[in-house]
Formats: structure tokens, C-alpha cells, sequence
């Protein structure tokens, strides 16, 4: 029998809330506004919290910011907000010292506490040599360790796929396992000097780094037995649907797992904008949790969450096989976004079959050459699905099959998230051959979108631009919104390619290891543009940014 279990962690206390243990998943966002603008701080953190924020972070550079968050924390108690406050910082352990005094949580980046800013330069270090960086690295944290033990304050341990140090990327590269690393040289720290107030994230941009960094990093704190309590989130998620079915793919694939004790989801749009959608991934895995326990035929979820080969199919046309999955609809859908396969017009066979009849009927006949349409109204439908595509595989059946749900009771702007985490993890473990969805409070075309989207966002299908971009800080050096508003409107006739759009360095060039082209802030006003990793032109005015960016991308030949 499969059912929902919760991963045990440990208890940490922040402030006046609990995360990890037996406490629900909490929900956080951060702050868009300077740090040094203490009205503008207060303003926008009672919005964030009054949106349902369970706590609240804002950024702090230097010194200076990290002690302005005491003036920020007084306003907010003034005002009736107790909620606990979490300094994010980068580069600056003078700034985590002098954070730690005035704040419930300090977030400090394993890639650029103790090792300088990544160069992406290789070096060659001997075994002695790495030993000696670990100590180095000792002898920087635990100071820090010793003053957030005396200020009652907890820890954040945040990794991130974008800035990763040179030291690990030349060992481990830039991968899931060098992320993992990064955080465990840090935990290993804790856990000898017996500090245990620390929560851990490990995010990346793209939706299969992030998952299975998390089921690795899972993995290796259970082998050293570890059970620090998990911050999950995408980075760089975007805006609008995309974003949006994006981060309900990968926080709740892993949430359906049981994994995960707090999320944010990042927007790049006003961070009060984050809590709803956050909310409504909670509510969708509060069902599944609830949901009764699937006859479970299928291998662990965990093990095989993110295999990197589909299932095994025969073509049926261009449905399975070699072929890339595709968007099925009932009807015929008018507009640019068109599905692969109407099943009102099509002549490929096909069959339509429960997972209930797959589970509860040994003796049921599959027919050759069909493509099959796999259905299920059970609340834990990933489970339900995925017992029944094991039931199938184990009688030998490797007829294509196309992953239908429905969604007749669901808001429209919850029908992306819930399919986003009921068909997300069977498309990250190579499960479908297609989508297909449906909501009484969607037309046939918005579901086919959202179809697509969901293929894009498990990186099985591109049919349009993605863009990587930033939820914004107090860090940002440029309007985000608009910026990527521009960026979108010049750039989203393209196909296939992947666009940042990122307000400062912190992930800049790290995260646009996965983008094909990027647009950071380089200083006030200004704008560096990167194809890759490669910096191409340096401080360019802002007004002239978005031209100078379509320009690049027609000389480099992918204007298509």
C-alpha cells in the first residue's frame, strides 16, 4: 500500500514559529524594496504578511542593511506583525554577523560565505590542498555558528544551482552532486559543534536540477543521519502561468513525497502575488495527504522520481517511441496553440481506460496498436496513475499512453497548479507519452496551454521562449516587471529558447548557465548582456538594453 508520509525532520525554531517536526509546511516570501528604505520595508512586509506570509525576508548587502533590519523588525512589532524576519545575505559574512544580532533567521549562501565569488575558473587542488579549504571553511562559520547560539537566532543554509563556488564546481562540477556537497560541508560543520537550529535549501532554476538535488541531498543527510527540515523553491520561476506551473511542478512534486517543511514561491511580480499560489499548492497536497492509499505496484518514488529514459512504448503515428510527448484535446481548439492530436479527428486508434481497471482487473485486454488514454478520479492521482502504468508495464504492455485528468470543481487559476503536481513527477520519471487536460473552468484552448506549459516546465518539450527570471530584491538595480515586460513583448515570437532576466550578479551568470541568453543588472541604470556564461557586452544604459539584446540574439544566428 502507497500513502502519504511525512519525511521526519527536526524541529527549529524561528523566532515564534516552528518549522520541521509535526508543524504544517510554512509558507515565506521576500521583500522587493531596499532594505534601506524603512517605510517603503514596512509597507510592503505588512502586505506580504496580511497576504498569509508565515515569515518574511529581506536582503541585506552590508552592515549597514543588516542593522537597518532591527529598525524594520520594531516598525513591523509596532504595527502588530510578529512575524519572524530572515536576513538574506551574499558575499558579506560581516553582514550575517551583524544580522544575527537583529533578526529571528540569517540565510547564508554555502557558495560565497568563506570562498570568494565563482569566476567559473578551474582549479586544480590536491587532496591536501581541498582539506586545508575545508578547515578555512571551519574556522569562518563557526563564529558565526557561536554568535546566532547566543542571539537564539536560526539558520539558513541555501544553495543555489547559479552560484556555486569555483572550489566545488572544480571538483564536482556544476551538477546536483556539487550542490549537494556545498550544503553537507556546511551541515557537517553544524552538526560537530552541535548547532542545530538550520534549515537547509537547494534550488535551482530548472525544474529536474532542482528535484533531484533535493532527493540527493535527502539522501545523503539520511546516510550521515541528518534530519535538518527542508526549504523548497524554483528560482528564477518568472511570471505569469508559466511561472506559476513551473514552481507547482517541482515544490509539489516533492511536498507529494512528503518532503519539504517551508516554500516560497518565486515571482517576478510583487511578492504578496507568491502567497496564494503557495497557499493553493498546500491545499492540493493536503488532499493528496488525506487521499486513501493506492495498491501500489510501482518502484519507489524516490529512486526513480527523476530516471533520465522515458518509459518504454511502440509508436502508434507520432504518438510514443522516439516521438517527443504530446498535447491531446477532445476537440478542435482555434488559435496559435494548437494541439498535437484531436481525438474528434484523428484516425489513430485509441482506448480509453481507468487506473481502476488496470489495478482491479487482472485479466483485462489491452488492444495492439491503440494508444491509450489513462484516466483517474482518485485525489492522490499521481500515485493512482503511476501504480497503474507499473501494473501495465509488469503485463508487458507498451502501448503509448497519454495521461489524462480532469478537473470539473477546480478554479481556473488553480488547474495549472494542481496539474502541475498530480502530473508532474510522472513527467519528470518519463511516465507519459502525452497530456491531456480538461476543467469545466477552462476552454479547450486554455487547457491545451497549460498542457504545454507543463511540458515545457519538465523539460520534455519546448514550444515557446522560457525566461529565467528573478523575483527581485532589494538588491535589484533596475524595475524588474517592466523590464521583463520588454523582454517577453520583443522576444516571445521565439521558439526553444531560454531568456534571464536577472536584477543583479548574486545568480546572474550562474543561473544562465541554463539560459541561451541573459540580461542582468550591472549597476544602477545599467545592463550586462551574456550569451551563456559569456559576458558579450558589459554596462550598457538601460534604454537601450532590450534592442542591444534582440540584436545579439539575430547575430548569433537564433532569431528564428
Amino acid at each position: 500500500m502507497s500513502g502519504y508520509v511525512r519525511r521526519p525532520t527536526v524541529e527549529v525554531r524561528v523566532g515564534s514559529t516552528a518549522i520541521g517536526g509535526q508543524n504544517p509546511v510554512r509558507v515565506q516570501s521576500m521583500a522587493s524594496v531596499s532594505t534601506m528604505d524603512t517605510v517603503g520595508a514596512v509597507a510592503q512586509g505588512a502586505r506580504i504578511i496580511d497576504a498569509g506570509a508565515e515569515l518574511l525576508r529581506f536582503t541585506a548587502q552590508g552592515v549597514r542593511e543588516a542593522e537597518n533590519l532591527a529598525e524594520i523588525r520594531l516598525k513591523l512589532r509596532e504595527s502588530g506583525y510578529d512575524v519572524p524576519l530572515v536576513a538574506d545575505i551574499h558575499f558579506n559574512p560581516r553582514a550575517a554577523f551583524a544580522a544575527a544580532k537583529n533578526v529571528e533567521k540569517v540565510r547564508i549562501n554555502p557558495g560565497n560565505f568563506v570562498d570568494p565569488g565563482r569566476t567559473f575558473k578551474k582549479i586544480d587542488f590536491t587532496d591536501d590542498e581541498y582539506a586545508a579549504e575545508l578547515r578555512r571553511l571551519e574556522e569562518a562559520l563557526v563564529p558565526f555558528l557561536e554568535v546566532c547560539r547566543e542571539n537564539d537566532t536560526a539558520i539558513r543554509l541555501g544553495v543555489n544551482h547559479g552560484s556555486l563556488s569555483d572550489r566545488i564546481m572544480s571538483r564536482y562540477g556544476d551538477t546536483p552532486a556539487g550542490m549537494v556537497e556545498s550544503a553537507m560541508e556546511f551541515l557537517r560543520v553544524c552538526k560537530r559543534h552541535d548547532f542545530n537550529r538550520v534549515v537547509i535549501s537547494i534550488k535551482a532554476s530548472n525544474v529536474v536540477v532542482m528535484v533531484t538535488t533535493v532527493l540527493l541531498l535527502v539522501e545523503a543527510m539520511d546516510r550521515e543521519d541528518m534530519h535538518f527540515p527542508l526549504h523548497l523553491g524554483v528560482t528564477e520561476a518568472g511570471d505569469g502561468e508559466d511561472a506559476r506551473i513551473k514552481s507547482a511542478l517541482g515544490i509539489g512534486s516533492l511536498l507529494a513525497l512528503g518532503i519539504g517543511d517551508t516554500i516560497r514561491v518565486s515571482l517576478s511580480e510583487d511578492p504578496e502575488c507568491e502567497i496564494p499560489v503557495a497557499r493553493a499548492i498546500l491545499r492540493h497536497i493536503d488532499r493528496i495527504a488525506a487521499a486513501p492509499s493506492v495498491i501500489d505496484a510501482a518502484p519507489d518514488y524516490i529512486s526513480s522520481l527523476c530516471r533520465s529514459e522515458r518509459r518504454r512504448s511502440v509508436a502508434v503515428g507520432a504518438v510514443g517511441g522516439a516521438n517527443k510527448p504530446v498535447v491531446v484535446a477532445r476537440e478542435a481548439v482555434s488559435g496559435s496553440c494548437s494541439p498535437d492530436v484531436v481525438l474528434s479527428d484523428t484516425e489513430l486508434p485509441y482506448t480509453f481506460l481507468s487506473a481502476d481497471e488496470v489495478l482491479g482487473n487482472s485479466a483485462l485486454e489491452i488492444p495492439a496498436g491503440h494508444v491509450l488514454v489513462l484516466t483517474t478520479d482518485h485525489p492522490a492521482p499521481s500515485a493512482h496513475l503511476a501504480a497503474a502504468l507499473h501494473r501495465l508495464d509488469a503485463m508487458g504492455v507498451d502501448s503509448p499512453v497519454i495521461l489524462a485528468m480532469d478537473y470539473p470543481d477546480a478554479p481556473a487559476e488553480e488547474v495549472p497548479v494542481r496539474a502541475a503536481i498530480d502530473l508532474g513527477s510522472l513527467l519528470l520519471r518519463g511516465y507519459a507519452d502525452g497530456v491531456m487536460l480538461s476543467a469545466a473552468s477552462l476552454s479547450e484552448a486554455d487547457a491545451v496551454r497549460v498542457a504545454f506549459s507543463l511540458l515545457q516546465s519538465a523539460r520534455l518539450r519546448f514550444t515557446r521562449t522560457e525566461y529565467i527570471s528573478c523575483p527581485g530584491c532589494g538588491r535589484t538595480l533596475f524595475d524588474l516587471q517592466a523590464t521583463l515586460a520588454r523582454v517577453k513583448q520583443a522576444t516571445a515570437s521565439l521558439v526553444g529558447l531560454k531568456i534571464g532576466v536577472m536584477g543583479c550578479i548574486v545568480n546572474g551568470p550562474g543561473e544562465m548557465a541554463d539560459a541561451d541568453y541573459g540580461y542582468v543588472g550591472a549597476g544602477v541604470g545599467k545592463v550586462s548582456l551574456y550569451k551563456g556564461k559569456q559576458c558579450i557586452e558589459r554596462n550598457i544604459p538601460a534604454e537601450q538594453a532590450v534592442d542591444r539584446l534582440v540584436k545579439l540574439i539575430k547575430d548569433s544566428g537564433d532569431w528564428k
